[in-house]
């Protein structure tokens, strides 16, 4: 174990001897990686943004605004807040949808000292006044506060200190064309391949000091949808269940257990996602179905199930948006259980315009 591994681990376990719940959220916090080197995959993310960083460094200067753009989970947040750790800086937070008016923004980048980073999560939900504020932000560092309202109205400008914006979006197609080209390094992670979430398993089980052996951590990973945040979730629920029906090992037959009871097939799909399978098979004979439809069918949100399920459907092959609604592929019914439609069938339903 080397000197970090070791200065890690005698963190945490001063963690552990602090209050029982506090030392459980601490534990959890503990498992994001603190330097680029920690983090496991996104190989050409991380040396892109290294170079972008070093440079700064060498130069002095702040780095240029930082945008992340990908799926939820694949860890946006964790890298500014290495972001702020490599600079040696501090680290504000926000969110797109916590900033309704221009005023909003301006109270925060006033706050602003010189090289902070300045994190704001969904920051395609900004309002569209805040976003023409940033634009001059990010661009000159200043913004004008607009003082009275109607002909006496008067534009004060405030001069900001240097600062790096990271902004962070599951849907970089929503953010304008002129906040986009304001970002000078734009990074797009990408799903985690099985191997690379074993990787971070068998990290985070060291950390929460939990005992597992090769096949239970390939469970694991490999019912994780390809995302770091779900494999640590499942990690914890599987940790939680050797504990108390077990003796703490986490091996293949108790993961197995574990994960059918909290209802993760091997597969990777949840109840909801096998909801939205079962209710295009089932009801709606493989559809094509609207997605409002889909979503009453499974007592959702009709935003949950197009943010939440569908991606990894499609993404796996389960299921098809097509012009006239969303189709259920041989794939899902297989997985079901079921006989699926004739192919010319299946292939009208996904093909026809």
């Amino acid at each position: 174990m080397d000197h970090f591994e070791t200065a890690e681990q005698e963190h945490l376990d001063r963690l552990m001897n602090a209050d029982a719940d506090g030392a459980e959220r601490a534990a959890e916090a503990a498992l994001r990686p603190r330097t680029l080197d920690e983090v496991v995959g996104q190989q050409r993310v991380r040396d892109q943004l290294g170079l972008v960083l070093d440079a700064a460094k060498a130069r002095q200067r702040t780095p240029d605004h930082v945008l992340l753009s990908g799926p939820p989970g694949l860890g946006k947040t964790t890298l500014a807040m290495i972001i702020a750790a490599e600079m040696t800086v501090p680290l504000r937070l926000t969110s797109g949808p916590a900033i309704t008016h221009a005023g909003d923004l301006a109270s925060i980048l006033s706050g602003l000292n010189e090289g902070d980073v300045l994190f704001v999560d969904e920051i395609h939900r900004m309002s569209r006044a805040a976003e023409e504020m940033l634009y001059m932000a990010m661009e000159d560092f200043r913004v004008d506060v607009v003082i009275g309202k109607g002909p006496g109205a008067t534009a004060i400008p405030l001069e900001l200190p240097a600062f790096t914006l990271v902004g962070a979006t599951t849907r970089a197609g929503l953010l304008p064309g002129p906040l986009r080209d304001r970002f000078g390094f734009t990074g797009h992670l990408e799903f985690y391949e099985p191997d690379e979430l074993d990787l971070i398993v068998r990290r985070s089980a060291g950390l929460l000091r939990t005992e597992l052996t090769d096949d239970g951590s390939r469970e694991i990973a490999g019912r994780s949808r390809g995302t770091p945040r779900i494999a640590n979730r499942l990690l914890r629920r599987v940790r939680d269940y050797a504990q108390v029906r077990a003796d703490g090992l986490v091996t293949l037959d108790i993961a197995q257990r574990a994960l059918e009871l909290f209802e993760v097939d091997a597969s990777g799909l949840d109840r909801l996602d096998r909801g939205v399978l079962e209710a295009l098979c089932r009801r709606f004979a493989g559809g094509p179905v609207g997605l409002s439809t889909l979503a009453v069918a499974v007592g959702e949100e009709r935003e949950t199930v197009e943010e939440v399920a569908e991606p990894f459907l499609v993404r796996n092959g389960f299921l098809a948006r097509t012009p006239r609604g969303r189709v259920a592929t041989r794939l899902a019914w297989e997985h079901l259980g079921l006989t699926p439609p004739r192919s010319d069938v299946a292939d009208a339903m996904l093909f026809n315009e």
